[in-house]
């Protein structure tokens, strides 16, 4: 179980990337209307995260000021 206080959804400004961080490391991304576009694993170590998507892509982001920048996108916690 994630240890770490980021786990809930991230989005970009315009709504169009939704970024759901779930509490056993495992991450659902929507796009548009395209809900889990992408779906795969993470793990954070302090303010970075680091992705495996299912389908074999990783990517990296971090967490500055609650705001994360991922694969240049800013998105921010959902309230």
């Amino acid at each position: 179980m994630a240890d770490h206080p980021y786990v809930g959804m991230w989005v970009t400004d315009d709504g169009h990337i939704r970024h759901e961080l779930l509490p056993n490391n495992r991450y659902d991304e929507a796009r548009g209307k395209r809900e889990s576009a992408y779906q795969g694993r993470y793990q954070v170590t302090g303010n970075t995260i680091e992705y495996w998507d299912d389908t074999g892509f990783t990517a990296d982001g971090e967490f500055i000021d609650d705001v994360l920048y991922h694969a240049g996108m800013v998105l921010r916690r959902e309230e």
